[in-house]
């Protein structure tokens, strides 16, 4: 499906520089801070999935927190996801979030105790997201989380001098909307002046199937 402006900005050149721009220790330290907390509201996890891996910072996080859970991280930008698939502990999945090879004419084959993404709805076409909180609720048995910016209502924010590629609005509320049977469990922010951990100003959501 790699079809739309967004996917197709992602997987290309603009997905290369950032892959470049992004790959640090400090984001590592970071993540893991941001995990550890998410992670004190969730019961036993033995299998991961992110949505829009890149790298697999989010992954090296997880992987120190939760030595024995298995990690998935699906990637559209080939460079990203080459060093993803370097991770030994990862299975990296090189694909649009939308084709993941766990879907079937709709339905997932497989579900995962804790699905998330990090700055990728964020980059999604408005078009896009009902399929992508769909991909996000089947692909779960447990968890779901969601690590965005957030704005009440959304906007369209031009990012990079480039435009229809960054979106904030409220992921969170509107899959509660969508899936009656998610539960809040907690939230958070990320401030980008935190003098140990700083973040990218991004809200997080925990959710939960009941």
């Amino acid at each position: 499906m790699q079809g739309s402006l967004q996917e197709k900005f992602w997987a290309g050149e603009f997905g290369d520089r950032y892959v470049e721009r992004n790959d640090s220790p400090v984001l590592v330290a970071s993540n893991t801070a941001l995990f550890a907390r998410i992670l004190q509201r969730t019961q036993k996890i033995d299998s991961v999935c992110e949505l829009g891996a890149n790298i697999g910072l989010n992954l090296v996080a997880l992987h120190q927190l939760l030595p024995q859970a298995m990690l998935t991280g699906v990637e559209i930008n080939q460079k990203a996801a080459e060093k993803l698939a370097s991770l030994p502990y990862v299975n990296a999945i090189h694909s649009s979030i939308y084709d993941a090879p766990f879907r079937c004419a709709g339905e997932h084959l497989y579900q995962y105790d804790f699905v998330f993404t990090k700055g990728v709805l964020i980059h999604q076409g408005p078009a896009l997201l009902a399929k992508a909180y769909d991909t996000l609720y089947h692909s779960s048995r447990h968890y779901i989380m969601v690590c965005e910016y957030y704005n009440p209502s959304p906007v369209e924010v031009e990012y990079r001098g480039n435009k229809s590629v960054l979106f904030k609005r409220d992921f969170a509320g509107e899959l509660l909307d969508r899936f009656p049977d998610l539960l809040l469990l907690d939230y958070g922010f990320v401030y980008h002046r935190d003098s140990h951990f700083p973040g990218d100003d991004f809200t997080w959501f925990l959710m939960e199937k009941r």
